[in-house]
């Protein structure tokens, strides 16, 4: 069910991955942006729309826009990302897929590139997106597909066992790029305001300097003026 969805594309779950802290430039308002958007269109297009943030900068961008589509809030309170963090999200994934309550899934999360560059991005989750054709390969043939492999258990039992955990995996890998690209916005943020400050301490000094010297200058143009009118 995970690869194929329900069939319909009327409920769309949007999955908003941020950070708890700001000080960090444009990183949660460029995620939150890309996924506002997202919502937007699919309202246009009159499908309905449902929010589940991870992290509650998200969740207070949107709060005043799109408050009502906000299922709920999962805040992220560990220091250290593990898998156990993002398992309970994939299960709540999960569990409101089951008794259909959306038809298409979407994480938003910012990927990242360098310290100084991170891409939002929109990754599809159920349903699964069918691999990407390369270059060479056939029209309508999957890279691979001549090989003959042999599954125990079948493979149904195998997707079985994969597909969910895959689901938390995805997440997972989101929160992992959100530490890594927080961090380096962070650094980035904090490095352009020592800059600012520090250009801003020597224009207010070369000020000072200025509006000392000609305070002293006028006192000596006084000082001469009285001396010689005596």
């Amino acid at each position: 069910a995970l690869l194929r969805g329900t069939g319909g594309d009327n409920t769309h779950l949007l999955i908003l991955a941020t950070g708890e802290r700001g000080l960090c430039g444009a990183f949660n308002g460029s995620i939150t942006r890309l996924c506002r958007d997202a919502a937007f269109r699919l309202k246009r297009e009159g499908k309905q729309v449902k929010i589940l943030c991870i992290g509650k900068k998200g969740a207070d961008m949107l709060r005043r826009q799109l408050g009502e589509h906000i299922i709920e809030v999962v805040e992220i309170t560990a220091k250290q990302l593990h898998y156990a963090v993002a398992e309970p999200i994939g299960a709540k994934v999960l569990e409101l897929f089951r008794p259909g309550e959306f038809d298409v899934a979407t994480l938003f999360f910012s990927r990242f590139q360098s310290v100084i560059s991170q891409v939002p991005t929109a990754l599809q989750l159920i349903p699964l997106p069918p691999p990407e054709k390369k270059d060479g390969d056939a029209v309508g043939k999957a890279p691979g597909s001549d090989a003959v492999y042999e599954y125990e258990p079948d493979e149904e039992a195998i997707l079985d066992a994969l597909l969910p955990r895959n689901i938390s995996v995805q997440v997972f890998r989101a929160l992992l790029e959100n530490a890594a690209s927080e961090q380096g916005a962070r650094m980035s943020a904090m490095d352009n305001a020592t800059r600012n400050a520090g250009d801003m301490i020597k224009k207010q000094t070369l000020l000072y300097n200025r509006s000392r010297q000609a305070l002293i200058t006028k006192e000596l143009i006084e000082i001469i003026s009285g001396a010689e009118a005596l």
